[in-house]
This record gives C-alpha cells, sequence and structure tokens, in this order.
C-alpha cells in the first residue's frame, strides 16, 4: 500500500527507483534508545541487501507504521524519534516514517470514492466524508462495520489504493489526516537519484 502511495505523491521518485518491500512486521515506535537505534540499523541493513540481491544502488528507506491512536503527543515523540533513528541509520540515503494515525484505514478514509471502484456495493458513509480522517480512534473497525457485502478487511487496503491511483483519486483527497499530509510533504522531499535503479 506503501508504495501505491509513493507512486502517487512522487511519481518522479517511483519511476526512477525499484520500490522493493520488506514485509517484517515493524515495530520501531514502542522502542526507544540503543533498541530504537538497533532495530532501525536492521530494517536499513535489510533494505541496503535487497539492493545489492538486486544489484542495485540503495537509495533510501520508507517505513510504514500504524500508530494505533489519534495524532497527539505520543504521535509527535514516536514520529520524531523513530526519523531520527532512521536517518542516522540510512546516512546519505533518504528515509521517510510514515506512521498513519490512527491508522492506514484512516487514510483510505481519505478516497470515499475508491471503495465503490474496489467493490460497486460499497459505500462510505456522507457524514464519514471531508473530515479528518485521524481523529477516528478505530477505523478499521468502523469500516469493517459497515462494509459487510463482502465483509472489509485489511487485505482489501492496498486493492482499494491500487484503484484509487488509476482513477487519479490519489491527488484529490477528501477531508484531512495530518499524518498522511506529514508523509507526503516527507516523501516530496526525497530527491530523485541521478542514476536511475532500474
Amino acid at each position: 500500500m506503501l508504495a501505491t502511495f509513493i507512486k502517487a505523491a512522487h511519481p518522479g521518485l517511483a519511476e526512477s527507483v525499484a520500490l522493493t518491500e520488506i514485509t517484517d512486521p515493524v515495530r520501531l515506535r514502542k522502542k526507544s534508545g540503543a533498541e530504537l537505534t538497533t532495530a532501525a540499523g536492521i530494517l536499513v541493513n535489510k533494505a541496503r541487501g535487497k539492493a545489492r540481491l538486486k544489484a542495485g544502488e540503495f537509495v533510501g528507506i520508507a517505513v510504514h507504521e500504524d500508530m494505533d491512536t489519534c495524532p497527539g503527543p505520543a504521535y509527535d515523540s514516536a514520529r520524531k524519534a523513530v526519523s531520527a533513528a532512521l536517518a542516522k541509520a540510512a546516512g546519505a540515503a533518504s528515509s521517510v516514517y510514515a506512521l498513519a494515525a490512527a491508522e492506514s484505514e484512516a487514510w483510505l478514509l481519505l478516497f470515499p470514492g475508491a471503495f465503490t471502484l474496489h467493490r460497486p456495493a460499497w459505500k462510505i458513509p456522507a457524514a464519514w466524508q471531508g473530515k479528518d480522517s485521524g481523529r477516528r480512534q478505530t477505523p478499521k473497525e468502523d469500516l469493517e462495520g459497515i462494509l459487510t457485502s463482502p465483509r472489509f478487511r485489511e487485505s482489501d487496503g492496498p486493492e482499494i489504493v491500487s484503484a484509487a491511483l488509476k482513477q487519479g483519486l490519489l491527488a484529490k483527497p477528501s477531508g484531512t489526516n495530518r499524518s498522511y499530509q506529514e508523509f507526503l510533504a516527507d516523501i516530496s522531499s526525497w530527491n530523485i537519484p541521478h542514476t536511475p535503479s532500474r
């Protein structure tokens, strides 16, 4: 799902590098100090290893994690600490920490039309649209409660985002979400490498 958001937010970057997924569970936001430094280093080293396996240059890492709460002091401190740890581990390469508040499903709610593109029977209530989706405490459970034919599953997320990208919906969010806007600002400032890695 993050790769699709990157393609929409920074198409020049997505065209010039090969986006490779690391599927390890990421648990950085609850770590601190030496434990966070070590975990960030391990993740960056895995990304460097993937680049070597593909005979490519490591140009950066984008890490996604759900916050599981709305933005506030805990979000701010986790985002700051993890971003700093990733930047230090990445060195001269770029790094982005996409900390979704409260969950990735809150980012999906910014694109209500994408749900219907994915499943014609799915409709996001008008009362949910145009709001701050980051303030919704349990977006995944909320979606599971209203999208029942078939029932919404977490695995629908990537397909919903993909449908939104194909239809140009990712350029037109309905509502706001501070964590999504911060991700957009961070990824947009990522420099496009001079030597394409594809």
